[in-house]
């Protein structure tokens, strides 16, 4: 069992009121979790057992990999990744899996994952009334902070016997998940005691953009950190709103892109044209960017973006450039790249789109 325990504002009871409240007041689930004060995991996990409330939720054994292993019978499912600026939903089946410890991948031509599973803390089969009434059913995985690190739904097309015999063969009554609140974040050192030419020569020398990691490991370097490090050859600041224009373009022009979000367990991918791109408002003063095509919705509030940025990575295949989203903790919400595989150079139209983006 897992003994690391968040405090609870009120008992289970009053949790799942408050939550059954705020939920028929049309608020989302994470934000009818912190109108009661707690994080979204342990209001799930006030839902496990028996009660009358709408909102049923089973305590899955953490066994992740095994869980999203044994979905490919089930068929068709939607991924879902968030971060708090960005809603990622894709359509697709969970197979293509790979394993290296803790870290995994899920890869083929529509379910694209990067699994980080020791930010996985808790894990519970959700069952909850849909539109017109109808179950919605999913999995969902939290970090031991409560935070959502992905989360699967059953769709029209899928095997509900299939669903039903992977909840059933990881449900674990013994589970007694708690969470914890987050630490303060990490300070970010000052620019100027970063050995800023040997940032940029460590740049110019990349081969492969997986050793920017590494790099930024090495010279003790926060993200947006570097590109303000290397501002001109290599990084330059977008317009706040670049990502309408980026969208637009790259439905108007059908240029391929990947769109990467990421939540702190969880990194998933979207490789492919998009189409229809719509802005919203919504109550509250929320500005929202959308794509929303058959098999992949983006979700993404243009009011919560702080920073956008133009990054230009040398590898043995050419420069790869990306447009990348970060909000006002200073986390990167979404990243944006041509379409290509390793050992191909990157498509033209790609670049020529990014470059073209207004400048901050």
């Amino acid at each position: 069992m897992n003994a690391v325990v968040e405090q609870p504002l009120a008992d289970h009871a009053a949790i799942r009121q408050a939550f059954a409240q705020a939920r028929a007041q049309g608020l989302r689930a994470k934000d009818a979790a912190q109108s009661v004060g707690l994080s979204e995991g342990a209001v799930v996990a006030a839902h496990v057992g028996t009660h009358a409330q709408p909102l049923k939720a089973l305590a899955l054994a953490p066994q992740w990999f095994e869980i999203l292993s044994a979905l490919a019978p089930c068929g068709t499912l939607m991924a879902l990744t968030r971060n708090e600026s960005v809603v990622h939903e894709k359509d697709g089946i969970y197979q293509g899996f790979s394993r290296e410890g803790q870290v995994a991948l899920c890869n083929n031509d529509d379910i694209d994952l990067r699994l980080f599973f020791f930010q996985w803390h808790a894990g519970f089969a959700v069952t909850e009334p849909g539109q017109g009434g109808a179950a919605q059913r999913s999995l969902q995985f939290f970090n031991q902070h409560g935070v959502a690190v992905h989360k699967i739904y059953v769709r029209p097309s899928t095997d509900l016997q299939a669903w039903e015999a992977v909840v059933q063969r990881f449900a674990d009554a013994q589970q007694d998940y708690g969470f914890v609140p987050a630490k303060p974040r990490a300070v970010v050192k000052d620019d100027a005691s970063i050995d800023a030419a040997g940032l940029r020569q460590a740049w110019a020398n990349m081969q492969d953009t997986h050793e920017f990691f590494g790099m930024l490991r090495n010279f003790e370097c926060e993200r947006q950190q570097s590109f303000r490090l290397t501002r001109g050859e290599f990084c330059e600041p977008l317009h706040l709103g670049a990502v309408t224009p980026l969208l637009q373009q790259a439905a108007t022009a059908a240029v391929p892109i990947m769109v990467f979000v990421g939540s702190k367990g969880c990194i998933q991918i979207h490789s492919g044209p998009v189409h229809h791109i719509k802005p919203m408002q919504t109550p509250g003063g929320a500005d929202w960017i959308n794509v929303l095509d058959p098999g992949f919705n983006l979700h993404l509030r243009r009011d919560l973006i702080t920073a956008a940025w133009l990054v230009r990575k040398p590898t043995s295949d050419g420069v790869v450039t990306s447009v990348e989203l970060f909000d006002a903790s200073g986390d990167v919400v979404a990243m944006f790249f041509g379409v290509r595989k390793p050992g191909e150079l990157e498509l033209p139209a790609w670049r020529d789109l990014a470059e073209s983006l207004p400048r901050a």
